[in-house]
């Protein structure tokens, strides 16, 4: 399975909706512009281990987590 930014942007879009997190308060909460996270969450952007690492850290989840419901998404949609 390869890596999917579309997955990947639909798991962190609705975990920050389902903790009631605003893109602005959660791009600071993972130390990246708000700007950057809206590109990931749109799938128009790949993010670091480093970012990944904090984005998880934001939404309160394992990083292994985040992976495992990205995986989940990714093959939803035949990825």
């Amino acid at each position: 399975m390869s890596y999917n930014s579309k997955a990947f942007g639909i798991v962190i879009g609705r975990l920050r909706t389902e903790k009631g997190l605003t893109q602005e308060r959660m791009s600071g909460l993972a130390g990246i512009a708000r700007s950057h996270l809206a590109a990931l969450e749109n799938g128009e952007k790949t993010a670091r281990l480093s970012t990944l690492w904090n984005i998880a850290y934001a939404l309160d989840i394992r990083l292994s987590e985040l992976i495992r419901l990205t995986e989940e998404e990714t093959e939803k949609h035949g990825g």
